[in-house]
């Protein structure tokens, strides 16, 4: 199958999921919204109203995004920031 996501993949959506939203900081789980789709590593953390809400998210009128002045590359920094933050705090050796 085609679709089929690795274990590296699945580890990778399940982090970004347990991030906070990269627009607003919502607290976790997020939606991992796929910058484009079938590329599981351009996926940006999101809470559901900055992902599919009508009015505030990416899929509806972008009033969040428009606001903070953010486009899904700004989201994803954030997002890559964070894991990047969060696996030099579990493994603070690496980053030396």
């Amino acid at each position: 199958m085609l679709n089929q996501l690795t274990n590296k993949e699945k580890k990778h959506l399940s982090e970004v999921k347990s991030l906070p939203c990269s627009v607003c900081d919502a607290p976790p789980p997020s939606d991992a919204h796929h910058i484009k789709q079938g590329l599981q590593y351009t996926c940006v953390a999101l809470c559901k109203d900055c992902h599919q809400g009508s009015i505030l998210g990416w899929h509806g009128q972008k009033r969040a995004w428009k606001i903070r002045k953010m486009e899904e590359i700004d989201a994803l920094n954030v997002t890559l920031s964070r894991l990047i933050d969060r696996r030099v705090q579990r493994f603070p050796e690496a980053s030396s």
